[in-house]
């Protein structure tokens, strides 16, 4: 599993120039499923991103978190995180899970984040969207 998170001033999807998901203050998360992975990994990411600490406290240190925040997360599953560049010039996306497999286990990697109260927006699953985002800091995290 391969998660790009940003730290956001706010952020938005669109599909077919209609907006469908957007928040403010918080993170989008880009995740990407990769085949192997499991709901135990999915659930270990999910608590991770949950408490991140990565917005600044009164002394300007990194040490506050989203619930600390009232920040919220737009959730984008992107498939091409999975993508090896090694070889050639054509990525290749056989290490990403199959779109069947992988909604489920993304479904669940929102689900498990909105459990610790946490506002989880979400793009829309397996069609092409337009993201847009106003980063903050910037301040950006691979998990």
């Amino acid at each position: 599993m391969k998660i790009v998170l940003q730290r956001v001033q706010n952020a938005s999807v669109c599909v077919e120039e209609k907006e469908v998901s957007k928040i403010k203050t918080g993170f989008l998360v880009l995740v990407g499923i990769e085949e192997g992975d499991t709901k135990e990994v999915v659930e270990k990411k999910a608590k991770k991103v949950a408490g991140l600490r990565i917005f600044p406290d009164d002394n300007g240190k990194t040490n506050l978190s989203l619930t600390d925040v009232g920040g919220e997360i737009l959730a984008v599953s992107q498939f091409t995180l999975c993508g090896d560049c090694s070889h050639g010039f054509r990525p290749s996306f056989s290490q990403a899970m199959r779109p069947d497999q992988a909604k489920v286990l993304f479904d669940l990697f929102v689900n498990e984040i909105r459990k610790v109260g946490i506002k989880v927006c979400t793009g829309v699953f397996g069609v092409h969207m337009i993201v847009r985002l106003t980063n903050d800091g910037p301040f950006t995290v691979i998990l």
